[in-house]
């Protein structure tokens, strides 16, 4: 397709107005959406044939090193964009450090961001020996092994009502109309402040947690399976457990940390003290999910259910590591020992755990989300535009 491309700027005006690393980029979306599609057609799946969706594109990227863009002044050029002397006017997240390898401009509501990927060296934090397990879950985000809570935000939860609220207002307008236009502009901007406050206390709470362990255990979860249990679908989606795992393993490897991921089979089962495993047979009952405190009837160990399975997590994650697995040692080669738990009396209520919050509720724009770009490793800088 880039072959045809000069030939089409000479007979189609809306062509050459377009920068030629643009249509390039264009040309890159269509091969990578029927090679997927041809992928899956091969895997016996539902292919779902390509298609332009929505109103058309909503981003233009200049793939090329500086090549179409440039940031000045305080604004940024674009190539047949912007005029010769002229910028457009932006807020720059932060300062540019590495080299600019890409431009990506995109429009996400009723705003348009500038997103920068650039190159640079990965910026290794100081060796830590500390480890720590991790349960996910709904009543608290994660459970850590030493006995915290991060507490679950529930950011949809929050605003479902509002978005039920602007759904009806929505529905009862007439389709291509300007009221539909502004009632799809405030349901747009409540899904944005949803998505912006989520993005935000992922990345923050991933950061602490790198900057803090050495090691991280995590459960190898198949969270689109466990979305097909319809009594806790919306909870699962909004506790964003992909999207943290995938922050937290980017994290880590930029900063020469280490993130395991384990079976999560029988994690909260078993005990974390002497390895008793309920089998439901002989008296040897299985814990329910509404039982959310675990008692072992062999050692006696008491603690929160979710606790037991952070510690039995990062048991297996320091028993798989490659110098563990022909040795039979309670500790690893950092020196990480293997946690233990000391047997205390089951309260007969339950107390509120102590809980501690990474993050706030801060919008998408004044958070510091990084990411790396497709060159290798690298930071995304988002600048919002502001004028024209």
């Amino acid at each position: 397709m880039n072959g045809a491309f000069p030939k089409w700027r000479k007979e189609f005006s809306e062509i050459a107005d377009v920068h030629s690393q643009v249509l390039q980029n264009i040309s890159l979306r269509v091969e990578l959406a029927f090679s997927a599609f041809f992928h899956r057609v091969k895997a016996g799946e539902k292919p779902g044939f390509p298609r332009v969706k929505g109103d058309g594109y909503d981003s233009f990227c200049f793939p090329g090193a500086s090549v179409g863009y440039a940031v000045e002044g305080g604004g940024l050029r674009l190539s047949k964009i912007t005029e010769p002397n002229s910028r457009i006017k932006m807020r720059l997240h932060r300062p540019l450090v590495g080299k600019v390898k890409t431009c990506c401009v995109r429009r996400i509501g009723c705003k348009w961001f500038a997103c920068f990927s650039v190159e640079q060296e990965d910026d290794f934090l100081p060796k830590s020996d500390e480890a720590i397990g991790l349960d996910a879950g709904l009543n608290s985000f994660m459970a850590l092994s030493d006995g915290t809570f991060i507490e679950n935000p529930r950011f949809f939860r929050k605003d479902e009502k509002a978005l039920a609220k602007a759904g009806r207002k929505q529905a009862k307008t007439k389709k291509g109309s300007k009221e539909r236009r502004k009632a799809n502009k405030v349901l747009s901007r409540i899904h944005e402040r949803v998505r912006n406050r989520r993005h935000n206390f992922v990345h923050q709470t991933a950061r602490r947690l790198v900057n803090e362990y050495g090691m991280i255990a995590v459960e190898k979860l198949v969270v689109k399976n466990m979305r097909g249990t319809h009594c806790l679908a919306k909870s699962i989606s909004d506790a964003s457990w992909s999207m943290f795992r995938t922050v937290l393993t980017h994290k880590a490897e930029s900063a020469n940390r280490e993130v395991i991921a384990v079976n999560p089979a029988y994690t909260s089962q078993d005990c974390s003290a002497c390895g008793y495993r309920p089998d439901g047979v002989a008296g040897r009952t299985k814990k329910k999910l509404s039982d959310r405190w675990h008692f072992c009837p062999k050692c006696s160990a008491s603690l929160d259910r979710d606790t037991n399975a952070a510690i039995n997590i990062l048991n297996l994650a320091v028993n798989t590591k490659p110098q563990n697995r022909k040795q039979n040692h309670k500790q690893n080669h950092n020196g990480i020992t293997l946690c233990q738990v000391t047997p205390v009396e089951a309260p007969a209520f339950r107390q509120e755990s102590n809980h501690y919050f990474f993050g706030s509720s801060a919008c998408w724009a004044s958070s510091s989300p990084w990411c790396f770009s497709p060159v290798g490793w690298g930071i995304c800088w988002k600048a919002c535009l502001t004028g024209s």
